[in-house]
């Protein structure tokens, strides 16, 4: 059975080795470093879910957020926000623009898996 592929936006290398790290031993992970990247990656790799950072060069994780769910081949990818910001005000502002998860920074393993299995299915 092929794995599900998880796509991983972040600007900061070491937590994209993090969630790798994380999540290889049940999902096949790519990665983008910033907005534009997201979307070209995202539209090449068709991805099963995509992990969202908001603080991103070349545009706000929001902004690219809409942008995947306003395009015809991702909007029913499903998002998880997985962010340092404050989670009051930040996790009800990603919900109500379309994510499916919201997730803190540091993040916890056990929270990062159930929130990926419920977005794609057991691996």
């Amino acid at each position: 059975m092929d794995k599900k592929k998880i796509l991983i936006v972040d600007d900061n290398a070491d937590t994209r080795l993090i969630l790798n790290a994380r999540l290889k031993a049940h999902y096949h992970t790519v990665f983008a470093a910033d907005a534009l990247q997201a979307m070209s990656v995202a539209l090449k790799e068709r991805p099963d879910a995509i992990l969202l950072d908001l603080g991103l060069p070349g545009g706000n994780g929001l902004t690219v957020l809409q942008r995947f769910k306003t395009n015809i081949s991702l909007s029913c990818v499903p998002v998880i926000i997985v962010t340092a910001e404050d989670p009051l005000m930040a996790e009800a502002r990603t919900i109500e623009a379309g994510a499916a998860g919201f997730l803190q920074k540091p993040v916890d393993h056990d929270k990062l898996m159930a929130a990926v299995q419920q977005a794609v299915g057991a691996p």
